[in-house]
């Protein structure tokens, strides 16, 4: 069916270039016709005199399948300066409810917006093929898209020979580790120091805390403490929950197998007795009064208020999900109320793999659908975004008002311009919170030309401004001088991450994944919120799962693991 696609799409391109030559091209201002799925038009208003691809002002629509306030990118900084550049105007919205519905809603009507970034619904739309392949416009017209997207390119090409999407984890210029990276379990630093920052590996030990001190301190502000919460009621979001137990094994972020670093082997840690100490561990805390019941229902949002209320002392999650709170608590000043996260593990013999190692990520990207009213303008759009001047822009800002550069050519900010680097509110006004993350775009681990990291707080000089008097004391304690120094240091994995192998639409694996997590999402709030029942809820547990074959799917993330391994992606 793909191959079909990009027959028909290759062929629109030779009639609309020949169209182009022939002097019939025109320009409505809106960016031309809205096109059905077969139908993909590539053409674009040119200068008859230049050849030269026309700037005339032009706004097309970006939706994301991750969580944002939608906006229109002009109204920022960073898209102003872009539309300056190109002509180019973005009205970008963002899912709201379950994500799967809504890619069903598209689908269903057969009409997309102009770029669509899936998240975990890739798989969907390219089987309903929403999506034009790249392959011609990247040759064509993506110079820039070549140099960054280069080594990758055999990762990012699907077996029909087409490039769907522009992943965001394309590194170059070296890799560079995070100095604050950490992982999913954290804990609230105020409780650190009342026990005088003691060392935390295991899981027994990180609950005692936790309930020792909510012992001593039933209530903040007049409302009671939480011992611990994630927000597994949130749509997409079950991994919060799902995935610890894989952490606390010592294993990295696979997805929802462990990889064996000497056999290759990829075993589910589903219905193991991996998954049963984690959430026997939570339903113990849970009948001790300290687990929110509404863990399972509360969305990102409600979630994310208990966080910067100060009531939470620990809860699972990953940054990305709970960044706001994070900014939010930073801004307000009160370090003893923020959260740091920590290498937690099974028992004490388990080493830690929190840190990721050098990864590439295929199925999260940027790509531009069949609806799409010019794909020529849009991936000309890409390819100018990927100079390094705007990556710059997209992650630094103006050189002056947003980050400067002293003598020995690094970049740093002053303690003004990083509060507004941290600053929700700014960061949305700014840009940052738009075009940092979800776009072709250079890798978190890249270095530019220069020296200078492509993230800000991966610059070590950004990081030392970055830290509060509270960050300073809590690292002093520890010994250590950045976050990232809680973990042990990352171990090759040359086919992380696995979660990131592709599963067909309505594949085996496919439907292997959406039964054991329709299980998951039926059990876990059994044998967490329950008293008394977990051996008999874990025994039907385990008779459900059961029944799935997970045997071939072990086998098949097996086999695809050893591609990767052996440079087949």
């Amino acid at each position: 069916m793909r191959n079909k696609r990009w027959l028909q799409t290759s062929l629109a391109v030779l009639t609309a270039v020949a169209l182009l030559l022939a002097g019939c091209s025109s320009n409505n201002g809106e960016g031309g016709e809205t096109n059905n799925k077969n139908n993909t038009n590539t053409s674009t208003a040119t200068d008859e005199k230049t050849g030269e691809v026309s700037k005339d002002p032009v706004t097309f629509s970006y939706f994301g399948f991750g969580t944002n306030n939608d906006v229109l990118a002009s109204d920022t900084t960073i898209g102003k300066i872009l539309q300056e550049q190109t002509g180019v105007d973005w009205k970008m919205e963002f899912v709201v409810g379950d994500p799967s519905t809504k890619a069903g809603v598209m689908i269903a009507g057969g009409e997309y917006p102009d770029v669509i970034s899936p998240v975990g619904e890739l798989a969907k739309l390219l089987d309903a093929e929403a999506y034009i392949p790249l392959n011609d416009l990247i040759e064509e017209h993506g110079p820039n898209i070549k140099r960054v997207y280069g080594d990758y390119m055999d990762k990012i090409t699907h077996e029909d020979g087409n490039i769907y999407i522009l992943p965001f984890t394309a590194n170059i210029g070296g890799y560079l580790t995070e100095p604050d990276a950490g992982s999913n379990i954290w804990i609230q630093r105020r409780v650190l120091k009342e026990f005088g920052y003691p060392k935390v590996k295991t899981l027994d030990q990180y609950f005692d805390l936790i309930e020792q001190y909510q012992a001593k301190y039933p209530s903040v502000d007049g409302k009671d403490t939480i011992g611990f919460a994630t927000f597994a009621g949130e749509p997409g979001q079950f991994y919060t929950i799902t995935n610890a137990p894989m952490h606390l094994a010592g294993y990295p972020n696979d997805g929802n197998v462990m990889v064996d670093l000497e056999t290759h082997e990829a075993k589910l840690y589903q219905g193991t007795d991996y998954e049963k100490k984690w959430l026997q561990s939570l339903n113990e805390m849970y009948v001790k009064g300290l687990v929110d019941p509404e863990s399972f229902t509360a969305n990102g949002d409600q979630f994310k208020a208990k966080l910067t209320s100060g009531r939470v002392l620990g809860f699972s999650g990953y940054i990305w999900q709970i960044g706001d709170a994070i900014n939010n608590l930073k801004t307000a000043g009160n370090d003893d109320l923020r959260y740091v996260s920590l290498p937690i593990v099974f028992d004490e013999s388990i080493t830690d793999a929190y840190m990721d190692p050098p990864s590439f990520v295929n199925n999260r990207g940027l790509g531009i659908s069949v609806s799409a009213k010019d794909p020529v303008r849009i991936i000309k759009y890409w390819n100018n975004l990927l100079t390094e001047e705007n990556q710059k822009l997209v992650q630094w800002g103006e050189e002056g008002v947003t980050y400067s550069v002293n003598e020995e050519g690094r970049f740093v900010m002053s303690e003004e311009q990083l509060a507004n680097r941290n600053d929700n509110d700014f960061k949305r006004k700014y840009g940052w919170a738009y075009f940092d993350y979800e776009w072709p775009r250079y890798g978190n681990n890249s270095v530019y030309e220069d020296g200078n990291a492509h993230v800000p707080f991966s610059q070590p000089e950004v990081a030392d401004v970055n830290y509060t008097d509270g960050d300073r004391a809590l690292l002093e304690a520890y010994g250590i001088d950045t976050f990232s120094g809680f973990f042990a240091k990352p171990v090759e994995r040359p086919w992380y991450p696995a979660w990131s192998i592709e599963k067909p639409q309505g594949s085996p694996e496919d439907i292997f994944n959406q039964k054991a997590g329709d299980l998951q999402k039926k059990y876990f709030p059994k044998l967490v919120l329950s008293e008394g029942k977990f051996e008999s809820v874990w025994n039907d547990y385990l008779a459900e799962f059961g029944k799935l074959d997970a045997a071939d799917f072990e086998a098949f993330m097996t086999a695809k693991v050893k591609d990767r391994v052996a440079g087949k992606w």
